[in-house]
């Protein structure tokens, strides 16, 4: 259930937060992106959940329906440049750390996402 749902269905109610995912959408659940990975194939790590929990974060903070996948590649870059950046994320989601990431961490992918120069392989 939404959270504009769960507003509607359940006033005052608030969810408890799942630990080590702080920014995690109210309908997301670990098991449900463990089930997701197995449907892409991927083997889940913990530098995969880490990518999980930054695009949590970063969508959350940046919930403005402006939010494009430019804005979000070049963040995800940016966080994970020690790591090596895109590069390092494309090992670790070879169909797009956008569209894969996204999936995963139960967000919406934003507009653009669909584009193959912006992290998901149409």
């Amino acid at each position: 259930m939404n959270d504009a749902t769960q507003d509607f269905v359940r006033p005052g109610y608030e969810t408890q937060p799942i630990p080590g995912f702080p920014h995690a959408p109210s309908d997301w659940s670990r098991e449900q992106a463990e089930e997701a990975a197995q449907t892409e194939g991927l083997e889940l790590t913990e530098a995969h959940w880490e990518v999980v929990r930054a695009l949590q974060e970063l969508c959350t903070q940046n919930a403005e329906p402006d939010l494009n996948a430019r804005d979000l590649h070049d963040a995800l870059d940016e966080h994970f440049h020690p790591e090596g950046g895109i590069k390092y994320l494309y090992q670790l989601f070879p169909k797009g750390p956008l569209a894969q990431g996204c999936l995963l961490a139960g967000v919406e992918p934003p507009g653009g996402t669909q584009d193959q120069g912006m992290g998901s392989a149409v």
